[in-house]
């Protein structure tokens, strides 16, 4: 769940202290601390703006999606749309925080794979519509907030894709 816990548990199953590598892990970890809350208070406070861009950015790019017989046609499938962006940013944040995908892998990733194909939502759009998350987020950011949230944008573009 988090870097922290991560290395405790790895010293714990192995019956042994952290190493000296692990508490500088710890100690760079804890020092980040600040920027970690700044990425996310930046991401929390323009959710909306980020969501409105994103979808701006996906729907212009895939006119299809909104179109009759698109995945996004209609006022109930476009928020549904939308919901999902302000999910996923949210996973994004609790990346973020924790320095870990462990729960954007667990929830955004095997939880929703099963759900879109559930629904027959195409994984290709999924991807395409997290890139635009992501873009829409980073252009919040200043380059050192951005480099440190991308990762996370990323590892979920990633999971999405090989999934396709």
């Amino acid at each position: 769940m988090s870097v922290v816990r991560d290395l405790i548990i790895q010293a714990d199953d192995q019956l042994r202290y952290p190493t000296g590598g692990e508490l500088r892990s710890i100690v760079d970890f804890l020092s980040g601390g600040g920027q970690r809350l700044s990425v996310v208070r930046v991401l929390t406070d323009n959710e909306k703006k980020i969501v409105d861009e994103a979808a701006r950015q996906l729907f212009s790019r895939n006119p299809d999606y909104v179109a009759p017989g698109g995945n996004a046609y209609g006022q109930k499938q476009r928020a549904q749309c939308l919901r999902d962006f302000s999910w996923y940013l949210r996973l994004v944040t609790y990346g973020v925080l924790s320095g870990s995908t462990e729960r954007i892998q667990e929830i955004g990733l095997v939880g929703a794979r099963e759900m879109y194909n559930s629904l027959g939502v195409p994984m290709p759009g999924m991807v395409e519509a997290i890139r635009c998350l992501k873009e829409a987020s980073l252009s919040q950011l200043n380059g050192n907030d951005a480099s440190l949230a991308a990762p996370y944008f990323d590892f979920l573009i990633q999971g999405m894709q090989t999934t396709t």
